[in-house]
C-alpha cells in the first residue's frame, strides 16, 4: 500500500555517477550537492510541475470518463446490495465501507497518482477521523481508507448528488442540517448518538468545504462537538499533494504524487464544553505543522 522512493533513488544513483566521472575539486563540491538533494526530498516542500499540454488533458479525459462509468457499474451492483439489506441497518454500514474499499481503490487506480501512506498502525483505531480537503480526489482516499465501521457526516443536500447521493444514504452514513446553528446543533447530536450506540468511527472534514488553492481553511468546530459528545480519540489524517493532481473546479487530472500521513491520536476524555475554541486551534496547529509550505494557510 505504500509506494517506494524509486524516482529519489535513482537521481541519487545518477548524481553518484556524475560524481565520480568529475575532477576532484568537483568532488569536494558532492556534500553541497547531496544536501539540496535532501531539501527537495523532504515532505516540506512542493516540487511538482504542471504538464497541461493537450496530450496530457486527453488522458485527463479519458480517465474521468472511465472513472465516471465505472462508478456507475459499481454503484448500481452496490445499491441493489443494499437495498436487500434495509432491514438490518448496521450491515449497511459495512456494506457501504466495502464498496468505499473497492470503489475508491478502483478509482484510484484509474487516474494513476502515486500515493504513499504513513502511520497506518493507528489507521483502523474506533476514532473521529478528521481530514484537509482540496481536491475530489481526497473523496476516493477516504472511501479506501475508512476502516469498515466508520461513517461519514455530510451535509442533508448530498441525498440529491447523481447514485452516489442515493447510495450515502442507503449505506445509511449520516447527515447534518447546516441551515441554522439550532438545527446544526440538534443534528451533530443525532449523529453522536447513532455513533456511541452502534460503536462507530466517524470520518470528517473539518473546514466544511474543498480549498480552492490546496491551502488549509479555519477548521469549523462540528468535529470538537463530536468529540465531546461521544468521547472518541481524534486522528488526524493529512493529505499533502492531491491539490496538485485535481484542483477544484478543473477537469484536468494530473499524475502528481500523494502523501497520506496518519497522524498519533489526539485523546479527547479530558475535554470541557468551554475549551471548544481551544481544541480547534491545537487540532489546526497541528495540520499546519504537518503540512508542506504550499499547503499553510497564509497569515
Amino acid at each position: 500500500m505504500e509506494n517506494s522512493g524509486g524516482g529519489s533513488f535513482m537521481r541519487n544513483r545518477r548524481l553518484e555517477s556524475f560524481l565520480d566521472t568529475n575532477s576532484s575539486s568537483t568532488v569536494k563540491q558532492a556534500p553541497k550537492i547531496l544536501v539540496k538533494e535532501e531539501v527537495v526530498k523532504s515532505p516540506k516542500t512542493d516540487v511538482y510541475v504542471d504538464d497541461d499540454g493537450w496530450i496530457s488533458a486527453l488522458i485527463s479525459c479519458v480517465r474521468i470518463v472511465v472513472c465516471f462509468l465505472s462508478m456507475m457499474v459499481t454503484t448500481f451492483i452496490w445499491s441493489l446490495i443494499l437495498l436487500f439489506l434495509l432491514p438490518w441497518p448496521y450491515e449497511r454500514i459495512r456494506q457501504g465501507n466495502i464498496y468505499g474499499h473497492v470503489t475508491g481503490r478502483m478509482l484510484l487506480w484509474i487516474l494513476g497518482n502515486p500515493i504513499k501512506i504513513e502511520g497506518t498502525e493507528v489507521s483502523n483505531e474506533r476514532a473521529i477521523y478528521i481530514c484537509n480537503h482540496a481536491s475530489p480526489i481526497d473523496i476516493f482516499l477516504v472511501m479506501w481508507l475508512a476502516p469498515t465501521g466508520t461513517v461519514g457526516v455530510a451535509k442533508k443536500e448530498i441525498i440529491w448528488y447523481p447514485l452516489f447521493g442515493q447510495l450515502y444514504v442507503l449505506a445509511n452514513h449520516l447527515r447534518i442540517d447546516r441551515s441554522n446553528p439550532t438545527a446544526a446543533i440538534q443534528s451533530m447530536k443525532e449523529v453522536a448518538r447513532a455513533v456511541v450506540k452502534n460503536n462507530l468511527s466517524l470520518v470528517i472534514f473539518p473546514e466544511g468545504t474543498r480549498s480552492k488553492n490546496g491551502r488549509l481553511l479555519p477548521f469549523k468546530k462540528g468535529f470538537v462537538h463530536l468529540a465531546l459528545q461521544t468521547r472518541l480519540p481524534i486522528v488526524p489524517v493529512v493529505f499533502t499533494g492531491a491539490h496538485h493532481a485535481w484542483r477544484k473546479g478543473s477537469l484536468n487530472v494530473r499524475p502528481a504524487p500523494i502523501t497520506v500521513k496518519y497522524l498519533q491520536p489526539i485523546k479527547t476524555d479530558d475535554w470541557t464544553d468551554d475549551k471548544v475554541d481551544d481544541y480547534v486551534k491545537l487540532v489546526h496547529d497541528i495540520y499546519v505543522e504537518n503540512l508542506p509550505d504550499a499547503q499553510r494557510p497564509l497569515h
